[in-house]
This record gives structure tokens, sequence and C-alpha cells, in this order.
């Protein structure tokens, strides 16, 4: 008991900090989520009159949605084929590899304002990298009324409807570098008698990397795709710093958690932010149920 209690004493500033900043507050929005609450005074009992109200009456919530599935079914698949094919040729044993896995593991440390702040500037129409790169292959005439007249630049990115969301997926690319680290560490786990055992048998490279490889590798894809899945529906700071937090144009990048976030402390609705909330926690829940119930027939575990 003694050691125990040694132990406990060593994590108790975790466990308090756990407990008043993580389980009572989630426990608070429970009871918050059934009530009309504005910070300044105090809750009033509604039921489910903000439930009701989310599912039946707000446009906004069906469309903050819709935006964040778009999201969510581009980027994880998108993140997990690079961040794959990545690791791949990360894997080689060729001089100097250590140095390339360093270069491209380092944005994944970069701090998200600094990283979108960074992209605001690579996606701009007029002196952006991106364009100034597409108007050696590809110059379309888009209006500019600011400017009048048409100028030869690339996609309005940020601020077109059509480019807005894509952008943003394009943007979740440059941190595919830490997905990319955890696919190597699986790769390394891999035993190498595996191949040497494929290759006297006669198997080529891509039949290796399809027989063997990605198999022994589905554990690793199992836990980013579940781990994607997640971050994809809280998506926030990219697009509240790059938006402004107004998720324009046209609501085109207006994401779930963002109209969280505006309904919580920009109309100070604590009462319908805490529903939504919980409504993003059972979406969650079900998809990554999903998942678990797939993954007996597509992940292979080592023996």
């Amino acid at each position: 008991m003694r050691r125990h209690l040694v132990g406990y004493a060593f994590i108790s500033p975790w466990l308090a900090g756990f407990c008043i900043f993580t389980a009572i507050p989630f426990v608070a929005s429970i009871y918050l989520s059934f009530t009309r609450y504005n910070i300044i005074t105090p809750p009033v009992w509604v039921g489910t009159a903000n439930y009701e109200l989310l599912f039946g009456g707000d446009p906004l919530f069906w469309e903050s949605l819709s935006v964040t599935l778009k999201y969510a079914m581009v980027a994880v698949p998108l993140g997990i084929v690079a961040g794959v094919s990545l690791a791949l040729l990360l894997n080689l044993e060729i001089g100097g590899i250590s140095v390339y896995r360093t270069i491209f593991y380092l944005p994944a440390i970069v701090p998200v304002v600094a990283t979108s702040t960074i992209f605001i500037w690579i996606l701009n129409p007029q002196i952006g990298l991106v364009n100034g790169l597409l108007r050696h292959i590809y110059i379309p005439r888009i209006p500019f009324t600011d400017w009048g007249g048409y100028h030869l630049v690339g996609p309005n990115w940020l601020n077109d409807p059509d480019y807005a969301l894509p952008s943003l997926v394009i943007m979740s690319l440059w941190a595919v570098g830490g997905s990319m680290i955890i696919y190597l560490a699986g790769l390394k786990d891999i035993p190498t008698s595996l191949f040497e055992a494929a290759m006297i048998d006669g198997a080529s490279t891509i039949q290796r990397t399809r027989h063997i490889t990605l198999p022994m590798l589905t554990p690793v894809i199992f836990f980013n795709l579940v781990m994607g899945i997640i971050a994809a529906f809280q998506y926030f700071t990219q697009a509240y710093v790059i938006m402004n937090g107004g998720g324009g144009p046209e609501d085109s990048t207006y994401f779930y958690a963002l109209y969280l976030f505006n309904r919580a402390w920009r109309y100070l609705d604590m009462g319908y932010a805490s529903a939504m909330a919980w409504v993003l926690f059972l979406i969650i829940m079900a998809i990554t149920g999903l998942v678990f119930r797939s993954h007996r027939r597509w992940v292979h575990y080592g023996g």
C-alpha cells in the first residue's frame, strides 16, 4: 500500500489536472447541453430543446457537418497514402537518408498557427508561390474586381468556394511527416526473413510490397486511420486562422468545430455548444466503432 501511495503521489499533479480540466467539464457538459446558459446568468433547464433545434431548425449544423465530412473523406485517405508512400521511399538504404527523414519530418513540428500564416502567403493568388509556379504551365483568366479587369494568375485558392476546401486538404499534407515517422517505425518492425524468403522464391519488389510490406503495415495504418478520423472531425485551428473564424467563402470552410466554437464563445450559447459537442462525440464514436468492427477483415498482426 505504501508503494502504491508513493506512485499516486508522483502522478497526483496529472490526476488533479485531468479531474479539474477534463473529467469535471466533460460531465458538466452533459447537464449544460440540456440548458440555456450564457456564462453570465445561471443555466436554465430547457430539456431537449437544444437537440431539437440542432437537428430540426439549424441549417448551419448540417452545412458544417457536411463540410467536415467532405474534408475527412478526402484528407484522411490522402494523408494515409502520402504517409505510406513517403515512408516506403525513406526506408531505402541510401546515403544521407537520415537527412531526408529529418527534412520531411520538420514541418510536422512547426506550430499550426505559423503554418497557416505561411500558407496564406503561399496560396495568395497574386504573389503566392503556387500560382507563381502554375503560371508556367497553366494560365487561366480569373476576374479580380479589386484590381479591375482580368489578370493572368492561377486559381483564387482561399477566396473561391470551389478551391477553399481543397486548399485546406492540400495544406494538410504539409504535416504528413508526423505519420510518416510512425509508418517508418512499422516498416522497421517487419521481419527481414519474410523478404529474404520472398526473394528466394523470385518475388519482385512490387510483389513483396503488396504481399508482405502492406499487410504487415496494416496495424500502423489502422492506428493512423483512427487518429486521422478523430483529428479531421476536430479540424479547427487552420480554418480559424486562415478564414478569420468566419468559415468563408460562402461557408465552404465552415467546419463543425469552428461552428461549435462560434456558438460557444462568439454568441455565448454554451448550452447549444455543449449539445453540439456531444453530437460530435457520438459521431466520432460511431465512425470509430465501425472502423474497429471492420479491422478484423483487413488488419494483419504478426503471429
